[in-house]
């Protein structure tokens, strides 16, 4: 087991001074001590109850009286919802570690989380507020977490760091699409959904690269089976850029020759990426290859967007699924779950309902991609549920983690 179970790599430790994981516990709430706590509660609440919501409109069960696509709504919800609650949880835990400055915690922690839900709420109540109303509330989010990243992310000074600033707030452009269509006004929501999904994908592919190989090496090293990881700078900045290329290819001209050779381009190198991270030895090592695992459907979700481009065998459509349900939710749920252990002062040991959530999670994947290219209607229902039951055994061994003080005494 490694024994920090901080999210940075080495080179990217606080510098100078003694972290604050080393002072005595502070008084308070323990849910609003670290970043992670409340928004990996909330992710992991939100994608258990915001699946079988969506599976009942889409059944024709309930009638939110939106006025716009309903597809719209669900989308928004799982990318600005879901991930924008996983993406907060992450860096609210990282930076502080990145930057060696204290956490956002407490009423700051506490006002960032309710502004998270009361969007969450006004999308609930559907067509009951007015749209503009919705949007209003909605859009805040994202600014006011890059806002508190921003002041110790600026006074670091580290570049490789500060790229999650304009993808927040990029972001935030691509929400405000979806909330314009929402509104009446164009028809870009399209358009800022697979933006978003390709900034989520981005900053995977970012984090993926720093995390993946250092968990790698140091989780087999104390297994008693070193292994050494391969990493190449320029492999790995081409690799990222080509995801982003691809993005905003797609996100312009969807279905087009050049999103699809992007897309096609950043799979491949995303997948030597990968193969020097040799997570076949990772077996045995949930924590370890789930990982991997999420890594992977990022590849193979890139690999099916660029061949829908050119075979009507496989549709576009299961190739984002791949994407979002398999790549965005594995490799949120596999960070969330090791993450919370660490950071909570517990053993780095996947629980045998964390294996049952990665398996559940990958079958509700698998099944997604296979919907539109088998035509089968029940796909849809049964991925669904699996998926739902997946986050909700990710609750059942996480929320008391997020909700009970450290294991170890320390802070956070």
């Amino acid at each position: 087991m490694i024994p920090d179970g901080s999210l940075h790599h080495p080179a990217l430790a606080p510098a100078g001074g003694t972290s604050p994981l080393f002072r005595p516990r502070a008084p308070g709430i323990p849910v609003l001590q670290a970043g992670f706590r409340p928004f990996f509660l909330a992710a992991g609440v939100q994608a258990a109850l915001m699946v079988p919501v969506w599976l009942v409109i889409w059944l024709g069960g309930i009638d939110l009286g939106l006025g716009y696509a309903p597809t719209l709504w669900h989308g928004h919800e799982m990318l600005f919802g879901f991930g924008s609650a996983a993406v907060a949880g992450f860096l609210l835990t990282a930076v502080p570690n990145w930057t060696g400055t204290p956490p956002v915690s407490g009423a700051r922690l506490l006002a960032l989380t309710l502004l998270w839900l009361a969007a969450r709420v006004a999308f609930g109540l559907g067509g009951l507020l007015p749209p503009l109303a919705t949007a209003a509330v909605a859009i805040l989010f994202l600014p006011v977490l890059g806002l508190f990243l921003a002041v110790p992310l600026l006074s670091a000074g580290k570049a490789r760091n500060l790229i999650f600033l304009p993808l927040l707030a990029l972001m935030t452009l691509a929400q405000g699409l979806v909330l314009a269509e929402m509104a009446g006004w164009g028809q870009l929501g399209r358009n800022g959904l697979y933006g978003a999904t390709f900034l989520l994908l981005t900053m995977i592919a970012i984090i993926g690269g720093r995390i993946i190989p250092l968990f790698t090496e140091n989780g087999l090293k104390s297994a008693g089976r070193p292994v050494t990881t391969a990493s190449h700078p320029v492999l790995e900045k081409s690799a990222i850029a080509l995801v982003m290329g691809a993005g905003l290819a797609w996100s312009i001209a969807p279905d087009s020759a050049p999103a699809g050779g992007l897309a096609l381009a950043a799979g491949i190198l995303n997948a030597i990426r990968l193969s020097g991270w040799k997570g076949w030895k990772t077996l045995g090592v949930p924590l370890l290859w789930s990982l991997h695992l999420g890594f992977a459907w990022l590849v193979a979700g890139l690999l099916m967007l660029g061949l829908s481009c050119v075979s009507p065998a496989l549709p576009a459509s299961a190739a984002l699924h791949g994407l979002t349900a398999g790549c965005i939710g594995m490799m949120v749920l596999a960070v969330m779950s090791r993450a919370a252990l660490g950071h909570s002062g517990r053993p780095l040991t996947a629980a045998p309902m964390t294996v049952l959530a990665y398996g559940l999670v990958t079958a509700s994947a698998v099944l997604r991609c296979a919907g539109p290219i088998t035509g089968l209607d029940w796909t849809l229902p049964v991925a669904g549920t699996l998926w739902s039951l997946g986050f909700a055994c990710y609750l059942l061994v996480y929320a008391p983690i997020c909700l009970k003080p450290r294991a170890d005494g320390r802070p956070g």
